[in-house]
């Protein structure tokens, strides 16, 4: 990523980083692992993408496209109120509306957002959660949503547990059919963006580069493009829009329980002068007090842990703190603390 040294003229864009596309951006689109949950080698390929790359799209998700469409349709009905309407639903603590700051250390980009807890316990001991300018219909569609795509991915944590040959094949999937699951869900808005033709070939950062703290996250976006994902030779990638699927993506705590197979995969989204862009993103969380530490079922005799045990609620609390694009799972990996 190159940060142009100069601001933005525009007030509105003064502080959001931008990027250019050059050699750090592959000029051809990666190819997505693409993984059928209704054939019978569908674990194989899953957890093949996750050692690989993190990342991978599900298709025969029985997902309806028409409901998916109809959700869609009615966040940007909020997105589109005036500002100071929006404005009544938020600051987000955590949950409810922000715009353009990303967590309270100083991140920011060219996104608005909804962001709900999924655990009724929890957002009712949080008044920022009535967030009054969220219609009912929103709400009751968000909820139908997320119920959907937690079954979805119960079943592919439990593909992973299978292939992995974990203890049980619940595993991984009981952490967020947990009654106390910390998941949560997040609507992103990503205005189309004019001032953009006058950058020269830079690009306007929307959600700046990092990983996702959970165990897995699943993505679905309309049809705008924007998305990247980063390999390991350190690459950016485009990701090709698809609003038929799910995008699965590993995330730091899954790295941990399955002590480094599976790895994080670092992602971030692009503005685009011309559309706005919709993503819709399931995070699963386990409860605030599990131990995030690998599993037995997984590791090989003699094997060591590469990470310090820690909780969920700690590794939150850690990971909430630092900058988007740091490496969270620093702190907690063992080769560091030695060297300390």
């Amino acid at each position: 990523m190159v940060v142009l040294s100069q601001p933005i003229v525009d007030g509105n864009l003064a502080h959001i980083k931008t990027c250019k596309m050059g050699a750090a951006v592959a000029a051809d689109a990666l190819a997505i692992p693409v993984v059928d949950l209704s054939q019978s080698g569908a674990k194989t390929l899953i957890v093949d993408a996750c050692k690989e790359l993190g990342f991978f799209k599900v298709i025969n998700h029985r997902i309806s496209m028409d409901f998916l469409t109809k959700l869609e349709a009615e966040a940007m009905k909020f997105f589109q109120l005036p500002p100071q309407e929006k404005a009544k639903s938020g600051p987000p603590n955590p949950f409810g509306y922000g715009s353009k700051v990303i967590g309270p250390n100083g991140d920011v980009g060219w996104v608005e957002y909804l962001l709900f807890s999924t655990n009724p316990d929890l957002a009712s001991r949080n008044p920022n959660s009535a967030a009054p300018g969220i219609s009912q219909t929103l709400r009751e569609m968000v909820n139908e949503y997320v119920s959907a795509v937690r079954e979805m991915t119960c079943e592919v944590l439990e593909m992973i547990a299978d292939e992995m040959e974990m203890d049980t094949r619940h595993a991984l999937s009981r952490l967020i059919s947990d009654a106390k699951s910390d998941s949560c869900f997040r609507i992103n808005h990503y205005p189309a963006c004019p001032e953009l033709q006058a950058l020269s070939g830079r690009s306007l950062i929307g959600f700046g580069e990092h990983t996702d703290p959970q165990i897995i996250s699943v993505l679905r976006s309309n049809n705008a493009s924007g998305l990247q994902i980063r390999t390991a030779d350190a690459t950016w990638h485009s990701v090709p829009p698809d609003h038929t699927t799910f995008f699965f993506l590993v995330d730091d705590s899954l790295q941990v329980m399955t002590n480094g197979r599976l790895k994080s995969v670092k992602h971030r989204v692009l503005a685009d002068s011309m559309k706005s862009r919709v993503s819709m993103i399931y995070f699963g969380g386990p409860p605030l007090t599990e131990k995030i530490t690998p599993l037995r079922g997984v590791m090989e005799e003699g094997e060591e842990s590469l990470y310090k045990e820690f909780t969920w609620c700690e590794y939150k609390k850690s990971a909430y703190k630092t900058r988007l694009g740091d490496n969270r799972l620093s702190f907690f990996e063992k080769s560091a603390a030695a060297d300390q």
